[in-house]
């Protein structure tokens, strides 16, 4: 029997949710009952078509011309989904336009806190979309932003969208290099650009880094700046600045339909150990994907506040901006998650009224090691769901959330990637809560955990691997010769179907999964498999380490090598009396062979510029393999803290 849940969703909630609205509407609609979840579920991913076709329907897309067929073939990589259409993103999120109410929310690390009416947008958007015209910005041009999470991020994607021109952006906070390895792959025409930004009550100025990516980018026509901080230089006279566009007050604002599987934008993956893969979506694959999830399992409802942290060079940037299909305000915020404290975020969601809070299991397992307790010291009447994701969110962090932060609200862990722009599994109003478990599988994702023979299994570890397409999948890598790149990243081990990477476990009683870390960093130890997630768990219950990572080398003559790396709190110690406690820890909660070969104390964690914990390029660096093949320097968020690991890969014999 599954142990009690943490929360379980009031049938008043259930009963008004999206969710159940669309199964009265497939009762309607398509004459189909279903009992339970489960069943919807197994439906959506056995009849996709006429699944995506529903979608389509009971969200009223608007195609400007109409489709042929739902879907080409089910024979993936390749897949052509609603071939023959054409719609317009932007012109869906404006369907919402209510001239006075609300749109952005826009809060800044520094206090200060601005409203944005649809009216407001709406001009801004058309006055930036003319001067994209005036330029001579076309359907499948590219335009690219060095931008912070600020509401002109959102008026210049909008503007591009609307023209059905091709969108990227990254933070900056991105190195030099890093940005032009991105941009210089997809040949923009124009870039908007901040001359800085603040982080930690701290300006950032960064005319010479934006300076340097415009020399770096000959395919460049117009350079657009907006002066966000007064810590800065000045920028050359033939730039643009953006505060002189808002002055056309066109009210006009035209939507060019663009094809169902034309590009929307490009994202990248890390490249942690190479060029960034620039990832292709489709516009209207985006479309129909965002639609779905926001409405089914972050049940997103007008007149409620949507806030996730996060930059403008991870893909949640691009998952925000889909709350506005769903005709609620979009909750923004620059600046650092805590700063002046770790109280900031409650602190703005108390002056903002966030409804759905969402932010990154690091961020909560770091606001639980420093016993921070919102539910003592904050009101959060208005939340009533948090979502995480980022990392798999350890069993502690669960019932965190619910004894310090508020024990009536919906936690939604969920993952999936930059990959689809969206993710694979999360919340379900129809389940409950249970401690470290994603809730379900989403619709229309036919995914399964296989083990080693390729047979899909359940309360077992197993590699996470989706079986059937989904319209958000890339189109394309930018560039990629015969899809070559893009068929090694997914499609290498089972032919025709997407390994996505990750291990995971699917618990039969609950329907729920967990999901154990990367597949590529599992430590692989004596041919037993073991999570890092596993590992990351039980050390999270020391209060003393703040962080760690664990790596398991495979040397010469058959032996195995499995390091722990701790980043100790301040004023910490690792002694013995701590290192028994981490062994112990690791061999009650798990076993004998979750016990590394050795612990050692580190100055930190190397991290991408995403925050995700790099594993698998430290142990190329613990392997002695080149230090430019192991890892990108300029990806990285701490690249100091390379220096450590290519030392101790020295001591390694």
């Amino acid at each position: 029997m599954p142990v009690a849940p943490l929360y379980t969703p009031p049938r008043s909630v259930t009963q008004q949710s999206h969710l159940n609205k669309y199964k009265n509407w497939l009762s309607t609609h398509y004459n189909l009952q279903f009992n339970s979840y489960e069943d919807l579920w197994n439906w959506s991913i056995t009849h996709i078509e006429d699944f995506w076709k529903s979608i389509t329907q009971y969200f009223d897309v608007s195609f400007h011309s109409p489709y042929k067929n739902v879907l080409s073939n089910y024979n993936m990589p390749g897949v052509k989904w609603f071939e023959g259409a054409t719609l317009n993103y932007a012109e869906h999120i404006f369907k919402n336009y209510q001239a006075n109410k609300t749109a952005i929310i826009f809060g800044h690390e520094s206090g200060t806190i601005k409203n944005i009416t649809w009216k407001a947008l709406k001009l801004k958007v058309a006055a930036m979309a003319q001067y994209f015209k005036s330029i001579g910005i076309q359907k499948g041009d590219r335009v690219v932003a060095f931008l912070p999470n600020i509401p002109e991020a959102t008026i210049c994607f909008l503007a591009a969208n609307s023209l059905g021109a091709i969108w990227s952006s990254t933070s900056p906070d991105f190195g030099v290099d890093s940005v032009i390895d991105r941009f210089s792959q997809i040949n923009p025409k124009v870039i908007i650009a901040v001359n800085g930004y603040y982080y930690n009550g701290k300006p950032y100025d960064k005319t010479d880094v934006v300076n340097s990516i415009v020399k770096a980018l000959p395919s460049l026509e117009e350079v657009v700046i907006h002066n966000y901080i007064k810590e800065a230089n000045t920028f050359p006279e033939h730039y643009t600045s953006i505060e002189t566009l808002w002055n056309n007050t066109t009210e006009t604002l035209e939507f060019t339909p663009v094809e169902f599987n034309d590009p929307i934008w490009v994202l990248y993956s890390s490249g942690t150990t190479g060029l960034p893969k620039p990832i292709v979506h489709s516009t209207g694959g985006i479309l129909l994907e965002h639609l779905k999830y926001m409405a089914f399992h972050n049940d997103v409802k007008p007149n409620e506040n949507y806030f996730w942290f996060s930059t403008t060079g991870w893909m949640m940037w691009n998952f925000l901006q889909a709350s506005l299909l769903m005709g609620s305000s979009m909750v923004l915020f620059d600046g650092s998650p805590t700063f002046p404290n770790f109280n900031a975020l409650w602190d703005f969601s108390d002056k903002v009224n966030i409804t759905h809070f969402g932010t990154s299991a690091p961020f909560l397992v770091a606001s639980m090691k420093r016993n921070i307790s919102p539910k003592t010291t904050h009101n959060l009447a208005s939340i009533r769901s948090i979502s995480s994701t980022g990392a798999p969110l350890p069993p502690d962090a669960f019932e965190y959330v619910y004894k310090h932060i508020k024990d009536d609200v919906w936690l939604c862990s969920m993952a999936g990637g930059t990959d689809v722009c969206t993710a694979f599994v999360g919340g379900c109003l129809e389940y409950p809560v249970y401690s470290g478990e994603i809730q379900c599988r989403a619709l229309g994702v036919s995914l399964f955990a296989y083990n080693d023979v390729a047979e899909t299994v359940e309360d077992e570890l197993g590699e996470m691997v989706i079986d059937k397409p989904m319209p958000s999948m890339p189109i394309y890598f930018w560039n990629d010769a015969e899809n070559k790149r893009y068929k090694s990243s997914y499609f290498e081990d089972y032919p025709g179907k997407w390994r996505h990477g990750d291990f995971i476990k699917i618990n039969s009683e609950t329907k729920g999964l967990v999901i154990y870390g990367r597949s590529d960093a599992t430590l692989n130890r004596h041919g037993i498999r073991i999570g890092t997630a596993e590992i990351y768990r039980a050390i999270n219950n020391i209060t003393e380490i703040e962080d760690a990572l664990i790596v398991n080398l495979e040397l010469e003559g058959g032996n195995h090598y499995m390091p722990l790396f701790v980043k100790m709190k301040p004023n910490q110690v690792l002694n013995d009396n701590l290192k028994a406690l981490i062994k112990h820890e690791l061999k009650t909660e798990y076993s004998p062979r979750h016990i590394p070969d050795a612990i050692i104390e580190v100055p930190d964690i190397p991290y991408t510029i995403s925050g995700k914990k790099m594993e698998a390029p430290v142990k190329k660096i613990l392997l002695k393999m080149p230090l430019e093949k192991s890892i990108n320097i300029d990806a990285m968020k701490n690249p100091e803290s390379v220096a450590f690991f290519v030392d101790f890969a020295k001591s390694i014999s």
